[in-house]
């Protein structure tokens, strides 16, 4: 469950927004611009709203009226960035480890887990340089994972792959989804990949919520949360 509220004016937009969800996988849909990583970057801490407030299942990461800013580094949000971020200095091993820090009672995953889920077995002594852009992104989701975390940020992970690779991460994806039970909220502006992933979807324009409603209903309903383009 997300509880948020933010309001926060940028040079060149405005958000003004409000939503709650029990979904598992919760797609942020809409064009560039319209707000979506700011909204991830809110849940993650990185950005400090002038006003807001956001509570994911029950823990409350931020209040403004009350005063409560939790610090990035005790919300436990793991975050895919579109270009992965890995270290390029360490292996896969030590990037998946450095994402593993350790912290009290029982982890929902182990590295072992991880690894074969993402099938990186075979990548774990090699370098980011040497991977693909698709087993790039693999890895930064297993790192995410790997720090435990209440919920786990994609911010158009698929973005830049070419046709096969973005298929794949995807389906690993889908497996992620099936086999283990974190919160996730998707940002894109890609139907597919929210027909794919997504159990609710929230449409944003211009910094403001326009429509939240079930996969079932975006399905029947595509056309009409179809983005304008740019």
């Amino acid at each position: 469950m997300i509880e948020l509220m933010l309001r926060h004016a940028f040079a060149d937009l405005e958000l003004n927004l409000a939503f709650r969800s029990g979904a598992r996988t919760l797609a942020l849909f809409g064009h560039s611009g319209a707000g979506k990583t700011s909204v991830l970057n809110a849940i993650a801490g990185l950005l400090v709203p002038q006003s807001g407030r956001i509570a994911i299942d029950g823990a409350l990461l931020l209040d403004t009226a009350r005063g409560v800013r939790v610090p990035v580094s005790r919300r436990r949000i793991g975050y895919v960035f579109q270009d992965g971020r890995l270290f390029p200095h360490l292996s896969v091993r030590a990037n998946l480890l450095y994402g593993a820090l350790p912290r009290d009672g029982e982890r929902a995953v182990d590295f072992t887990t991880i690894v074969e889920l993402l099938e990186l077995g075979a990548l774990l002594e090699r370098r980011p340089h040497t991977l693909s852009g698709g087993e790039r992104q693999r890895v930064a989701v297993g790192r995410a994972l790997l720090s435990d975390p209440r919920a786990l940020l994609l911010d158009e992970p698929l973005t830049g792959l070419h046709a096969e690779a973005r298929e794949q991460v995807l389906d690993y994806l889908r497996r992620l989804k099936r086999e283990l039970r974190v919160f996730t909220v998707l940002v894109t502006h890609h139907a597919d990949e929210v027909a794919a992933l997504a159990d609710e979807v929230v449409r944003l324009s211009a910094g403001r919520v326009v429509r939240q409603v079930s996969i079932a209903e975006f399905h029947a309903r595509r056309a009409a949360f179809a983005p304008p383009p740019g």
